[in-house]
């Protein structure tokens, strides 16, 4: 690390190699690190004047050292800051004899040579400059690398006419990284531990491999299934299973459960777990208790959780129209059903009908009227609907309830029906 001497110790630096370099290649020329004013008093006739018109952040270490406070506040280590520095070299001499060109050349051969500010080069510099005498630049593990910067006339124009409002001379910038400066206040560490010890447990994870129902279905399932988990460590002391934010008790749990097996129905749920239940994607997981009353406890082991989805069902003979009206043939009305589980007032919920017509069948989407509480009744506004059957479904939150077929292998769907 470098104390606060290191910018201007990066900026000597600088001067000093560049100094030995020109007076080989353009006799007579200096170097100088003063600001380039219209007045010109202080720039050389003939040389180079390097000026640092900025200083930033280095990206690689701006979050290095983020954590450096404890919760109270004190230091457990010292801070520190990386910085990256620019640099605009400016060249004075006899255009005639090409001096500026010249110098800009001997600059780019020097640097190209000299990349990277040894520990030889700094101390060098320090011993012979009292203006930074203290600098501890060289004891920097980061190395400073110099590069060219890549500037195009406009932002060299800004520069020019911003910074300094006098005429443009040769220039040329590089920029200077990484330099990292330490704060003064110590940081606090704390004792080493004295004692280390290991456990080993086994592990007794409950694991779900595969949710599918008895019916056939895979991670899609309707109230009333039974649902098959299996994996393995399932059937621990105290099992319980949790779906949504409904956690079914081992009363409601079929005798069958084993090890890697576990079977329920959902419709076996009490009315406090299915109020629980919420249509569309579910989790569902598998939690081990140290007592069979797990209100107030924290689970031993959870398994991880597999998705499935819940769908609707209409209930029967729970569809109920009301004020009907009719312009041009087409109908517009009030439908009410019911559904099986409630609906949260935060779900998206649609009414999908196809019409059963052999030519230009219809399909329409309708939303439902708006509710400010949980409820399985659903009303929904047709608006413009044609005469005649049509399929009916019920999405909630993406999941569809079924249609109705005469059989497995059919390819017609036979209900539910609304007839308009």
């Amino acid at each position: 690390m470098s104390n606060y001497l290191a910018i201007a110790t990066v900026t000597a630096t600088l001067k000093r190699i560049l100094q030995i370099a020109i007076q080989q290649d353009v006799p007579g020329a200096t170097v100088t690190t003063v600001r380039p004013d219209a007045n010109g008093s202080n720039i050389p006739e003939v040389g180079i004047n390097i000026f640092m018109y900025q200083a930033t952040p280095n990206p690689a270490w701006r979050n290095a050292d983020l954590r450096t406070r404890r919760p109270k506040g004190e230091l457990s280590k010292q801070s520190q800051a990386g910085i990256d520095l620019y640099y605009l070299f400016t060249f004075h001499g006899n255009e005639v004899e090409y001096e500026p060109q010249r110098l800009l050349g001997s600059t780019i051969r020097t640097l190209v040579d000299q990349p990277v500010l040894t520990q030889e080069m700094i101390a060098e510099t320090v011993n012979n400059c009292e203006f930074i005498l203290g600098s501890t630049l060289a004891e920097q593990l980061e190395k400073v690398t110099l590069t060219p910067v890549q500037m195009n006339t406009e932002e060299l124009s800004k520069i020019w006419s911003v910074f300094f409002q006098s005429p443009y001379v040769l220039s040329f910038a590089y920029q200077g990284s990484t330099i990292l400066i330490e704060g003064d206040k110590p940081g606090k560490a704390g004792l080493p531990v004295k004692n280390r010890r290991f456990t080993v447990t086994i592990p007794n994870q409950p694991i779900i491999e595969e949710i599918t129902s008895e019916e056939g279905l895979n991670r899609l399932f309707m109230l009333t299934n039974t649902i098959i988990i299996r994996g393995k460590n399932l059937q621990g002391n105290n099992a319980k299973v949790k779906i949504g934010e409904a956690i079914i008790t081992p009363q409601n749990l079929a005798q069958s459960a084993n090890d890697t097996q576990i079977r329920f129905h959902l419709d076996s749920l009490s009315p406090q777990e299915k109020q629980r239940l919420r249509i569309g994607v579910q989790s569902i997981q598998v939690q081990h208790y140290s007592s069979s009353n797990h209100d107030g406890f924290q689970p031993t082991a959870i398994s991880n959780s597999l998705p499935f989805i819940l769908i609707p069902t209409i209930q029967d003979g729970s569809i109920v129209k009301s004020e009907v009206e009719i312009d041009n043939n087409l109908y517009t009305l009030n439908l009410a059903l019911q559904v099986n589980i409630n609906v949260g007032v935060e779900q998206k919920i649609f009414l999908l009908l196809n019409q059963l017509a052999s030519t230009d069948p219809s399909a329409y989407v309708f939303g439902v009227q708006s509710r400010n509480e949980i409820t399985h009744n659903l009303t929904f506004k047709l608006k413009d609907i044609k005469p005649g059957e049509y399929l009916m479904r019920v999405q909630i939150d993406g999941a569809d309830s079924l249609l109705e077929s005469a059989s497995l292998d059919s390819d017609e769907y036979t209900g539910p029906i609304l007839e308009i």
